[in-house]
């Protein structure tokens, strides 16, 4: 179960302990603790797509008092262009976790926003990786020394695909075995209010998903992501999974929801660094 925690400046997240344990700093935004106001109250990270939006300058503030509230101020931060599919961005590091010229350009040039992915896997020791979500399923992954991280914005069309499962390949490719990876879920729109068409329950079917479909007490299939998610990390060998439990439709108090809200909402942030990561010495 994840812990909701108030960080010294007020913003609120959730944590995992079992990611805690192994050193990796990270979280799980909440709504609470920024400057925004209207459907984006209060701790906005990202604006839909249309024509009402926040302000840039509200995206950067609270984006800067959620990395300060958790220590990391200055830290670098990948994110990737989120297109809902299964690509799984590489950030590799020269050495033992160095951050070198090279990284600095390509977090630079590739990872902040200009490439299409879903999922971010790094071993790059000072940098942070960052992925959005506001119903989707945010998934962090790190190794059991949280040397290797991972950041998967996992929505029905990239579970399907398998984005989960490729993201924990390519950890496995850097030497690090399943039995060794530490997983952590964070809210998403729960089974009671995923409703689907049944072009998409078949999709997950033919996914060798249909334990995740339920059809029984509703006039349409509904998918319960989380239970999909969980049955994928097990089938890759992962065991240790924490979280899963908080739905982002249900709770409007502490999570923006894209369905819930018609559209019309702010962006939570699922965040991770590596546990050997230099001090941080900008603010």
């Amino acid at each position: 179960m994840l812990a909701r925690v108030t960080l010294p400046n007020g913003v609120v997240v959730y944590q995992s302990r079992l990611l805690i344990a192994v050193g990796v700093a990270h979280a799980f935004s909440t709504r609470i603790g920024g400057i925004s106001s209207g459907p984006f109250d209060s701790l906005n990270l990202g604006n839909p797509q249309g024509a009402v939006q926040d302000s840039v300058d509200n995206l950067n503030h609270n984006f800067a008092l959620l990395l300060s509230g958790l220590g990391l101020a200055g830290v670098p931060m990948a994110t990737v262009q989120q297109v809902h599919g299964c690509e799984v961005a590489l950030l590799r590091a020269e050495g033992d976790g160095e951050y070198s010229e090279s990284v600095a350009a390509e977090l630079r040039d590739r990872f902040q926003g200009q490439t299409r992915a879903d999922a971010i896997v790094s071993d790059v020791a000072s940098a942070a990786l960052a992925i959005r979500i506001a119903d989707c399923a945010p998934v962090l992954l790190a190794s059991d020394d949280g040397r290797i991280i991972a950041a998967i914005h996992a929505g029905w069309r990239g579970v399907v695909g398998g984005v989960v499962a490729r993201s924990v390949a390519q950890i496995n490719t850097m030497g690090i075995t399943s039995n060794r990876i530490i997983a952590a879920i964070g809210p998403a729109i729960g089974v009671k209010y995923f409703e689907v068409g049944s072009e998409v329950a078949q999709e997950f079917h033919t996914a060798g998903l249909a334990a995740a479909i339920h059809t029984i007490g509703y006039a349409k299939p509904h998918i319960d992501l989380v239970a999909a998610i969980k049955l994928q990390l097990r089938q890759c060998g992962i065991t240790r999974i924490d979280g899963g439990s908080l739905c982002t439709y249900t709770d409007a108090t502490d999570f923006y929801s894209h369905r819930r809200d018609h559209g019309i909402t702010g962006r939570m942030i699922a965040m991770i660094r590596p546990a050997n990561a230099p001090p941080v010495t900008s603010s």
